[in-house]
């Protein structure tokens, strides 16, 4: 029997702890980690499958016969418009603790801005006691962009903790106990959405989406006042400077931000200091390296049966 091919690694996380646990991946056909300055000029002409996260510009040259791509994460943006990109399979992240955590983190930030989280914080800190009379989740209603597996995933939580939830997505979708709206119905979608969550991945429709224009079209007369933007999508798909001014004129009462159009945040970035958003460093669902390999080595497997792989990209809508 042949010698199975390795596992073509080139993941931008943090070297590392990639390297510790790549000891005990792939045991049945070991692994190549281009972090390993021992892998540097290696003949990846032998190759089938690669596990990449922002790979190298030139790395389909040096593997030019891949059978199948996997995507580090849930997005596939970082590799599309890469040069040489080859037409194969390319193969998403899907993982129950990836969207358990991403679904977390929406449903904290939607609760910090109804029960005006950061207000607290302000009053805690000048030691001031001022009792807040907000609303509660039935009273807010909550807009999801995105309908994807975790779009769906938070949008059932939302429900769970009361809140009025509708989600939009490019081509309609009929999803059990929520109204859904499509490309031709976003303006109806934003007039009654009070929070909206992005979940969208990058494509060129969405890069810059979240735009001034877009925020004039939220809810106004909500129980919040203001409408407030959260984004763990894509962060190109936001134009960031349009958010800080939205807060600034009170077109925005509140921004919860996991992504940028730059990462790291630059330091003297003004949204640092608007009272009203709240940033995390693009940690509201990081990929666990274990569950990706598992999840890798139980696809490889399907493929090398003749069975379909699951949660492949779409190479004309680009995710």
């Amino acid at each position: 029997m042949p010698a199975k091919s390795p596992v073509l690694v080139d993941l931008k996380f943090d070297p590392a702890m990639i390297a510790k646990v790549l000891k005990t991946a792939f045991a049945d056909r070991g692994s190549i980690n281009l972090a390993d300055p021992a892998s540097k000029g290696v003949d990846l002409s032998h190759v089938d499958y690669a596990l990449l996260w922002k790979p190298d510009a030139d790395l389909f040259e040096r593997a030019p016969n891949l059978k199948v791509i996997f995507s580090g994460g849930a997005g596939v943006d970082s590799m599309m418009s890469i040069a040489g990109l080859p037409d194969i399979p390319i193969v998403r992240f899907v993982d129950r603790s990836l969207t358990v955590r991403m679904s977390e983190w929406v449903v904290m930030q939607c609760l910090m801005h109804l029960r005006d989280v950061p207000g607290h914080f302000r009053n805690q800190r000048q030691r001031v006691w001022v009792p807040q009379d907000g609303p509660e989740a039935g009273d807010v209603t909550v807009g999801v962009m995105g309908l994807g597996v975790l779009g769906c995933d938070a949008a059932a939580k939302l429900k769970v903790m009361g809140f009025n939830v509708i989600g939009w997505s490019r081509n309609k979708k009929q999803i059990d106990g929520m109204e859904t709206f499509d490309a031709g119905e976003l303006d109806a979608f934003l007039a009654r959405t009070d929070i909206l969550v992005g979940l969208l991945p990058l494509t060129p429709e969405t890069t810059g989406l979240y735009d001034a224009s877009l925020f004039s079209r939220l809810r106004r007369d909500g129980a919040l006042g203001k409408p407030v933007f959260i984004n763990a999508g894509r962060g190109k798909s936001q134009v960031q400077a349009d958010i800080a001014s939205a807060i600034g004129t009170g077109v925005l009462g509140g921004a919860s931000l996991d992504v940028f159009t730059v990462e790291p945040l630059a330091a003297d970035d003004p949204l640092w200091g608007l009272e009203n958003v709240i940033i995390t460093p693009h940690d509201s669902a990081m990929s666990e390296e274990r569950a990706l390999f598992r999840y890798v080595e139980e696809q490889i497997a399907r493929f090398e049966r003749g069975e379909p792989l699951l949660h492949l990209v779409d190479r004309g809508r680009g995710y």
